[in-house]
């Protein structure tokens, strides 16, 4: 079976399936540093996405753009 190209338009449509819900969030930045943590999905915009890292009471909030997961800087699963 061939495998789907991921687009902007399909990576939005599976972060809105994602909305809500708990993931694990792994953040490429550089030089071999990856972080990853735990995180809900906040909201959804036209061009970002924003997520809450656990423990949820702590207010930190980040945001993300599609293209950042397009060109393979963020990976979430939902594990």
């Amino acid at each position: 079976m061939k495998k789907m190209p991921n687009t902007v338009d399909s990576i939005k449509q599976k972060i809105i399936e994602l909305k809500g819900k708990e993931v694990n969030l792994y953040i490429n930045r550089g030089r071999r540093k990856i972080t990853s943590y735990r995180a809900r999905i906040e909201d959804v915009y036209p061009s970002v996405f924003t997520v809450k890292q656990c423990p949820f009471d702590s207010g930190a909030l980040n945001t993300y753009s599609y293209n950042d997961i397009l060109c393979g800087e963020v990976k979430i699963s939902n594990d």
